[in-house]
C-alpha cells in the first residue's frame, strides 16, 4: 500500500459502507461465481474532473487507481484550451484512457478559465445524480468552494494534487492525495517489477505478462491487513482494461490465474455466513 492509502482506506470507509447494497454488507464472493459475475457487482459511480492546467498527464494512470479504491470512474472529463502547446502532453493518455477534452478558450492572457469550465459542469453532475462521488484534480485552491459545496450534500469528495496546494482546498475534501506519494509509489512499482523480470525465466515475446495489470488491481483492492479481495481485485481489473479475461493468459477463471503465479501471490480461503472468501496478498 503506497504512502497515505491508510489514511484514505480509513477516511473512505463511511462512503463505502453508506454507499454499499443491501444494508451496508458486502457483496460475498462465492466459490462458483464467474469472472463475468464479477464484472457486474455494484460499484459507486464517481465523476472526475482533471483541471489539464494543473495536473501531470505522466500520473493519469495512477490517479484512476486512486479514484477506482472507491468506485468506478464513469465521469471521466479534463478541461484546458486545447489550442495551446502545453495541452499536447495530454492528448495520447487521455484517449487511451477515454477521458472526454472540454474545450475552454483563454479569454484573458495570465488568467485561467478552466476553473469556471469545471466547477460549472460539477455542479451539473451533482444535479443530475448520475454520481456519488467526486474527484478532483488540481492543486488550485480555486476549487475549495468547489469540495465544500459537494460535500454539504453528502457526497464524497476526493481530490489529488500536488504538496503544494493550498490547505483550505485540502481540509475541503474528504480524502486528498498527494501526487508526490503517487510518482514514489510508482517508482516502488518498477523497482519490484524489474526484480521479479530478473528473477524469473524468460518469456516468449508472445507471451502476455498479466502481472502490471495485476498488480494495479491489487493496489486498489488491498485493504490495511495486506490483504485483498478477490471479488474487488476483479471489479478492479474491469475498470483498470475492459478487456480483461484470464483466457488471455490461458486460464479459464481469475482465481486459477492468481494461483498459477505463485511466486507473486498469495492466496487463502475464508468462510463467511455459509460463502467463500477468497482473498489475496503479494508477496515481498
Amino acid at each position: 500500500m503506497g504512502p497515505g492509502s491508510e489514511a484514505a482506506s480509513r477516511a473512505g470507509k463511511r462512503f463505502a459502507r453508506s454507499a454499499a447494497p443491501n444494508g451496508g454488507k458486502y457483496i460475498k464472493y462465492n466459490r462458483t461465481m464467474t469472472d463475468e459475475q464479477l464484472s457486474t457487482l455494484p460499484r459507486q459511480k464517481i465523476a472526475m474532473l482533471i483541471d489539464g492546467d494543473n495536473a501531470q498527464p505522466g500520473l493519469l494512470p495512477q490517479m484512476l487507481v486512486e479514484a477506482a479504491r472507491y468506485g468506478q470512474v464513469t465521469v471521466r472529463r479534463i478541461y484546458g484550451d486545447w489550442t495551446t502547446a502545453n495541452m499536447n502532453s495530454w492528448k495520447e493518455t487521455l484517449n487511451f484512457h477515454a477521458f472526454q477534452p472540454i474545450q475552454q478558450f483563454r479569454y484573458t492572457i495570465g488568467k485561467n478559465a478552466t476553473d469556471s469550465a469545471m466547477i460549472i459542469d460539477a455542479m451539473d453532475i451533482l444535479h443530475s445524480g448520475v454520481v456519488d462521488a467526486f474527484c478532483l484534480v488540481s492543486s488550485d485552491s480555486d476549487y475549495t468552494r468547489l469540495a465544500t459545496r459537494i460535500r454539504e450534500t453528502g457526497i464524497f469528495v476526493m481530490g489529488i494534487g500536488e504538496k503544494k496546494t493550498p490547505k483550505p482546498f485540502v481540509n475541503a475534501c474528504d480524502v486528498f492525495v498527494y501526487t508526490e506519494n503517487l510518482v514514489a509509489g510508482t517508482k516502488a512499482a518498477q523497482a519490484r517489477s524489474s526484480q521479479r523480470k530478473s528473477t524469473s525465466k524468460a518469456k516468449p515475446k508472445s507471451e502476455a505478462d498479466p502481472m502490471p495489470l495485476l498488480e494495479q488491481a491489487f493496489d486498489m483492492a488491498v485493504q490495511e491487513d495486506g490483504w485483498a479481495r478477490l471479488d474487488l481485485m476483479g471489479n478492479a481489473l474491469y475498470q483498470l482494461d475492459p478487456g480483461f479475461d484470464p483466457r488471455t493468459y490461458g486460464q479459464r477463471q481469475l482465481s486459477r490465474l492468481i494461483k498459477s503465479l505463485k511466486d507473486q501471490f498469495e492466496m487463502k480461503v475464508q468462510e463467511l455466513d455459509s460463502s467463500t472468501l477468497f482473498l489475496v496478498k503479494m508477496k515481498e
